[in-house]
């Protein structure tokens, strides 16, 4: 059957039409079987206002399209069509508002002070919003410099020792963890030392794991024996024992507790204290002390052929209640703290300033010429009393390699001129000697060097007071900071004190060559 040769058909596609056309409009057109009165309402009717909806998989369709398909009893229902549209009007509205505002993310209150600032900071840095987590930094900062430390404070705050994060019931096997805490308290160096004591010295890893470990007889030895072997190589090397703390925890405990070796390394000759000198050894050329009636020696180093030549003694000073008395019994902090002079290098001072130079009379001239002026002073020390000071314009590298006493020797008898060794025939010979204990704390401090050499002229002679102090570290061996420089007359028996407006401290540099000192 055809279905447009089917009149009752037409009409109800046309009527339909018809109906949904004027609820489209907001307005129903009646429908054979309707009553004049529903026609009435339905007229009459507010228009029905759609919803906002965000569809996603599994909505329902909206009310109004329901009502549609089903309304057969639109006048009993148009009350409930009416209250429901306003629900949805207002709940379109506030979804709609949300969306435009960010409804989607918690609510954030307003923020006032610089902690506030900048914890929204870290917020907006963790969800990887830099841009305005850098501006927020940067407010955080103008209002309070210090707020990075008022955070960590607050979110962080310094605690006492962790609670027992590895209980002593628990597995050999569990690592612990308390040495990666952030907020406990880090052990003390003795405490983290003492607890190497109990370790062996680990043998060394296979090169393929599938292999046997190879064998380390080392680890094997008592370590009464083991300590005899390395006061030997404290003896020979110093800086080479200490080097081998770093090879495992066993050694690093030796090195750190064995007080006996550090103890045979002060009184040693080569690096230790029996190589101090806190009396004048010799003269200034380097001769043998020659006593004197009046002060004990000779300022010079003239000598009357006259009078009778008698070696001077020095006394050494006794060091084991200095161990006791002022470092805490520990031959150790005796060595690192206690002022030395070193022998495997020498001190080099770079002396740099400024000096406006002459103009010409005869040229028109709109700047003034600048003189920079560099020069570099020299000191090394050696084990029996004598030192050799020089004061040049060459550079460190053409000068330190040649500071001996050979090349000091042969030039000044004036041989050999063109070597470049020459540098050396402005050096001067002299002797050093340091303040020690028994200078006491009315006299000198411990730690003053004393340094007398020979000058340009005969009748001239130059004392240098400088005082060892430390470059950051414990060791008080690396710098001499100048006190004093002075000249003496032999003639007049008259001093004179020497300016030292540009002049630098020396700085304590290591030569391979000077190993043996």
């Amino acid at each position: 059957m055809d279905d447009h040769n089917n009149p009752e058909l037409e009409s109800f596609r046309q009527q339909w039409r018809a109906e949904v056309s004027a609820r489209t409009r907001g307005h129903a057109l009646p429908r054979g079987g309707d009553t004049p009165g529903d026609t009435e309402a339905l007229m009459n009717a507010p228009p029905l206002v759609p919803a906002t909806h965000n569809f996603s998989y599994g909505s329902t369709v909206p009310t109004e399209v329901a009502l549609t398909e089903h309304g057969e009893n639109l006048s009993d229902s148009a009350p409930h069509t009416e209250a429901a549209s306003q629900r949805r009007s207002s709940k379109a509205t506030a979804d709609t508002e949300g969306d435009i505002d960010g409804a989607s993310q918690p609510y954030q209150k307003e923020i006032n002070s610089a902690l506030e600032h900048y914890e929204r900071a870290v917020e907006k840095e963790d969800q990887g919003k830099l841009g305005d987590s850098v501006k927020l930094y940067r407010q955080a900062y103008r209002l309070d410099a210090s707020v990075d430390r008022t955070y960590r404070n607050k979110h962080f705050p310094p605690s006492s020792k962790p609670a027992n994060l590895n209980p002593s019931n628990a597995a050999v096997t569990v690592p612990n963890t308390a040495h990666h805490s952030l907020t406990g308290a880090l052990p003390s160096m003795s405490d983290l030392i003492a607890g190497f004591a109990n370790l062996s010295i680990p043998p060394a890893q296979p090169l393929y794991k599938s292999d046997p470990k190879p064998p380390c007889p080392i680890s094997t030895l008592p370590s009464e024996l083991l300590a005899e072997i390395l006061v030997h190589l404290a003896v020979s090397d110093v800086a080479a024992y200490v080097r081998l703390s770093q090879v495992c925890k066993r050694f690093a405990y030796l090195v750190a507790t064995e007080d006996r070796i550090w103890k045979r390394v002060c009184n040693g000759s080569k690096v230790g204290f029996e190589a101090q000198h806190y009396q004048w050894a010799c003269d200034i050329l380097g001769g043998p002390l020659i006593q004197d009636d009046e002060d004990g020696h000779r300022l010079g180093g003239e000598q009357d052929s006259e009078q009778e030549e008698t070696k001077v003694e020095v006394t050494p000073i006794p060091r084991a209640p200095l161990v006791e008395s002022t470092y805490n019994s520990s031959w150790l902090q005796m060595f690192r703290s206690r002022p030395r002079i070193r022998f495997n290098g020498c001190y080099i001072s770079i002396v740099n300033y400024v000096r406006p130079g002459a103009v010409s009379p005869t040229q028109t001239s709109w700047n003034t010429p600048v003189h920079i002026v560099t020069y570099y002073r020299y000191l090394r020390f050696f084990r029996d009393g004598t030192a050799i000071s020089l004061l040049t314009t060459n550079e460190p590298i053409d000068v330190v390699h040649h500071m001996t006493k050979e090349n000091l020797t042969m030039h000044k008898r004036g041989t050999m001129g063109g070597l470049p060794s020459a540098v050396m025939k402005l050096a001067q010979r002299g002797r050093w000697r340091l303040s020690g204990p028994e200078d006491g704390p009315e006299g000198e401090p411990e730690g003053d060097l004393h340094i007398e050499t020979e000058g340009f002229d005969p009748k001239y002679l130059y004392k240098m007071h400088l005082t060892l102090r430390a470059t950051g570290r414990p060791n008080r061996s690396k710098k001499l900071t100048w006190r004093g420089f002075w000249t003496y007359n032999r003639l007049t028996d008259s001093w004179g004190q020497l300016s030292l407006k540009h002049d630098k401290n020396y700085v304590f540099s290591p030569v391979k060559s000077y190993i043996e000192g």
